[in-house]
């Protein structure tokens, strides 16, 4: 197995997992196989608890882990699927090495961070390197491993000591190390590199020297700034890669190949005879067709978390992906939804629901907490009632479900068990596989099967007039199914179930041009060039292209 490692040095978010997703493609696109690891070294076993506002969005896997958001890139740039166990946490590296030492497996040996956690360590990588991911038998070429945090931090330190130690055991030929810094610019001054060049001797301090490094700035970076970083860094010129600013995440593979940071990483692990020139042809295009899109199409989002933005990172991925199909720009328009409330601050009031009410379309996303719950209530309303395009993903769909029972059924208390324990009314419930006390990895989740009632109902037609659809799922509560009939009865059809017929998983609203909500969560399988069909379907009915669409692909193929 060859491995490379990306690393950061300096300060925290410079990109690394777009500059490891980034070099994971321009290896595919010499012919090999990639798979991805994302070690966080935080204490945390999953990201399953931790508060969006914190650190951004839980990404789900196929198996059902949660983790972090990185592994979202990785996916979506790669068009693989990743295990739980390609996160590697400090939290699951020491569990499983107490559970170890209770089980007598050290044989009374003093347990001790050398050898024994670092020996974890280097047994998890290698392990997880030679899982398969991209859908074909025996392991990958190359794994991608990306050290979470910044060089120095103490966490750390223990993961870089494995690193360090794997690489020696891995030899030159089959290890690299691609450290991401920080060139920073004071005023109209020179570009300095002394903050990197304290940040690569950390580096060497702790065992590991850099083959290349990958140097964040906001304007190209000069030869000079090359030849002093090669100096006193001890790198190749060659192989000091500028990654400046540029329009769009997508261009980052483009700017390795330019700049022959495939051939240089093909020659330090030995895999020129393997490795075929890149084809970065649909990528390209790709990126072009993404600076070029001009049309917007308005889209607002009504969520809790919109103050970190990141939280709700593969929903605004998976809406990009929707619109460049559609070749229109994603205009999105962040609405907190406490802030459409009567009791909020006038002014914010206002300019929340004129927002809302100059969109094209309206999503409603997922969620924990009663926390904006009303004010997604009426964004819902205002929808149906104005024949709006409208998308509710998780709670969205919960959201619709409410609304629906408070002012078509006229049960103006129903609500969630979630918010109100006590409500007459209880349209959404706990589901019974969940836990009440322990909230890590107990909710319903993973890749789960939703069965279409109808080959006619839209979201089938979306799906190609598929049977069935596999999607991924996060979600302690659900659709009562008790209420169904009543719902049903005034329009609002639960389409897509569960295959026990209980779990109501895609409701659509008769007589709307799109008014759709999912229990799963459809963002988590889109792909550039690959979009996910309720987001295209979304975006489609928001330009008043759907009915043109079905027509154009009639026979269910895009």
């Amino acid at each position: 197995m060859k491995y490379v490692l990306v690393t950061g040095g300096v300060v925290s978010g410079l990109g690394k997992g777009v500059t490891a997703s980034s070099v994971g493609v321009v290896l595919k696109a010499c012919g090999l196989r990639v798979t991805s690891i994302k070690i966080d070294p935080y204490l945390n076993t999953d990201a399953g608890t931790m508060s969006p506002f914190e650190h951004g969005e839980v990404f789900v896997l196929d198996d059902g882990g949660e983790v972090d958001l990185d592994l979202g890139n990785y996916e979506r740039f790669l068009d693989f699927r990743l295990t739980r166990d390609h996160n590697i946490t400090s939290g699951k590296i020491y569990q499983s090495v107490i559970e170890r030492e209770r089980r007598g497996e050290y044989l009374g040996k003093t347990v001790q961070v050398i050898p024994h956690v670092t020996d974890e360590i280097k047994n998890w990588i290698q392990s997880v390197a030679l899982v398969p991911v991209d859908g074909k038998e025996g392991p990958a070429d190359v794994c991608v491993i990306e050290l979470g945090g910044t060089v120095g931090d103490i966490e750390s330190k223990t993961f870089l000591e494995a690193l360090g130690q794997l690489s020696f055991l891995s030899g030159e030929d089959n290890f690299c190390v691609i450290h991401v810094s920080l060139i920073t610019v004071l005023g109209d001054r020179d570009q300095k590199t002394k903050p990197t060049q304290h940040s690569v001797r950390e580096l060497r301090a702790l065992s590991l020297t850099p083959n290349f490094l990958a140097c964040r700035c906001e304007q190209t970076l000069l030869e000079s700034t090359k030849q002093k970083l090669a100096q006193f860094c001890h790198v190749p010129v060659g192989n000091i890669i500028d990654v400046h600013n540029v329009p769009n995440i997508w261009h980052v593979p483009l700017l390795l190949e330019n700049q022959g940071a495939h051939k240089a990483i093909l020659e330090q692990l030995d895999l020129q005879s393997v490795a075929s020139l890149p084809d970065l042809r649909e990528w390209s295009k790709r990126t072009e067709i993404f600076d070029s899109l001009t049309n917007p199409v308005r889209i607002a989002l009504v969520g809790k978390y919109v103050g970190m933005q990141d939280s709700y990172l593969s929903v605004v991925k998976a809406l990009l992906h929707a619109c460049i199909s559609c070749l229109v720009k994603p205009q999105i328009e962040w609405v907190a939804a406490s802030d459409l409330e009567d009791n909020s601050a006038p002014e914010t009031y206002e300019t929340a629901w004129q927002t809302l009410r100059t969109a094209d379309c309206v999503l409603v996303p997922g969620g924990f907490g009663d926390r904006g719950v009303e004010g997604m209530i009426l964004a819902a309303k205002y929808a149906r009632e104005n024949k709006v395009p409208y998308l509710g993903i998780c709670l969205g769909m919960q959201i619709s479900v409410i609304e629906m029972a408070r002012n078509v059924l006229g049960w103006k208390a129903a609500n969630s068990t979630e918010f109100d324990d006590q409500t007459p009314n209880p349209v959404v419930i706990f589901m019974p596989e969940g836990s009440v006390s322990h909230k890590g990895g107990t909710m319903r989740l993973g890749s789960r099967r939703t069965w279409f009632q109808t080959p006619n109902c839209l979201t089938a037609k979306l799906y190609h007039k598929a049977k069935h659809v596999d999607e991924r799922h996060r979600h302690r509560y659900e659709v009562n199914p008790e209420i169904v009939g009543a719902l049903e009865e005034r329009g609002l059809k639960f389409v897509g179930k569960d295959e026990s017929g209980d779990r109501m998983e895609i409701l659509e609203l008769t007589d709307h041009p799109f008014y759709v909500g999912v229990q799963f969560h459809p963002e988590y399988k889109s792909r550039p060039g690959k979009p996910s069909p309720v987001f295209l379907g979304f975006i489609m009915a928001a330009l008043g292209r759907l009915d043109q669409y079905f027509h154009k692909h009639q026979n269910g193929t895009l």
